[in-house]
Parts: structure tokens; sequence; C-alpha cells
């Protein structure tokens, strides 16, 4: 286990060196390399994080185990780095997240600190169509501004795959606190279930209705 713990230190190291040099970056040229360095760092890190997690499940942890580790529910540490099989196939599932589902996710928030709930009811499939209009939406809305102020701003959104469906946790910034914003997302890219969470209950609840 030296040789993995090295490398892993290393990985470390590299995100510490970059962090120290975008403090110092002069030109937008530089800034946006580093940007870009940023982002590769990310993917090899989020890969050797899944590799290591297979590692440790092979070596007889659980999912419990897993989940403490990284400091969230066993559920979403299986939904994160698990490899479901279906059911009704015996086939591995397909885990990869709908493309740029983080970006419509996202977007729809825009869109609702925007007042524009035509827009965004406008993406609902026929269930969420029939169950919430632009009223209705503009009315959940202006209750969670009554509980938690006015809306500041969104953070790094994070997607993973649930059988057909993509689900899409985006951080929410609110006047007197913080929230999980959750889409549900088709295939097709409408929307099957909105939510507003408080990050206690974003661990365990399902996508559906706001």
């Amino acid at each position: 286990m030296t040789a993995e713990r090295d490398a892993v230190d290393a990985l470390a190291e590299t995100v510490r060196a970059l962090t120290e040099r975008a403090t110092g970056a002069a030109d937008r040229t530089r800034a946006l390399d580093l940007v870009a360095r940023g982002v590769a760092v990310r993917e090899h890190a989020d890969a050797a994080l899944a590799a290591l997690v297979d590692a440790a499940r092979a070596a007889g942890a659980t999912w419990q185990d897993v989940g403490r580790t990284l400091g969230t529910s066993r559920q979403a540490a299986f939904q994160r780095f698990g490899h479901p099989v279906d059911p009704r196939t015996g086939e591995p599932m397909d885990t990869t997240p709908l493309t740029g589902a983080g970006e419509l996710a996202t977007e729809i928030f825009g869109e609702l600190e925007a007042a524009r709930f035509d827009a965004v009811t406008a993406r609902f499939d026929e269930r969420m169509a029939e169950a919430l209009d632009a009223t209705g939406l503009g009315d959940v809305w202006a209750q969670i501004a009554s509980a938690v102020g006015a809306f500041e701003g969104a953070g790094e959104p994070t997607a993973r795959r649930l059988g057909d469906l993509t689900v899409v946790d985006v951080p929410l910034r609110f006047e007197a606190g913080h929230m999980v914003g959750r889409v549900t997302l088709h295939p097709d890219r409408r929307v099957g279930g909105l939510f507003v969470l408080d990050p206690a209950q974003a661990d365990g609840a399902a996508g559906g209705t706001a």
C-alpha cells in the first residue's frame, strides 16, 4: 500500500502547488491555462478516487464503511461509485449521467431566480406539468424565499445516473442559509423532478415534485 499512498500524496501535492500558482496568476492567458490544468487534475482525482473505492470494496469494505469515510451515506456512496446490475437483464447498468446535465440544472435555478417560471415549466414532463403550473411554481419559490431569503447563487453541480434518469444536485446559496437544488432529468432532457432541499435531507430524498 506504500506505493498507492505515495501516489495519492503526490496528487495532493500537485493540487496544493496549483492552488499556490493560481494565487499569483498575473495575466488572463496564464490564469485560463491554470483553469484548464485544474480541470485535468480534477478528472484525474475523480478517476483515482473511483479506483480507490473499488479497491476498498474488493478488500471487504462495506458501502457503509465507504460512505462513512467519504462523509456521506452508504446510498450516496453507492450511487456515485457502485456498479449496479440491471435486474431485468443481468447486465451492468449504464451509470454515465446525461451530457450537460449539470449545466442544465444550474440554468433552471437561474430561470427561477429571474422569475421565468414559464420557462421552467416548459421543460416539465407530463406528470410534472399536471402537478405544477407556472403560478404554482412561483408560489413554491416564494415560500422558499420566505424561509431562507433571497437567492444569491449556485455552486458546482454533481450528477449521477439512476436507471434511465439523471439526478443533479446543485448547491444553492440563499441570504439566510444553504439549500440543495435537485433536478431529475429524462434522457430527452425533460424535467421529471424538481426539489429544493435542506442539505440534511438531500442524501435521503429521491427526485420528485417541487
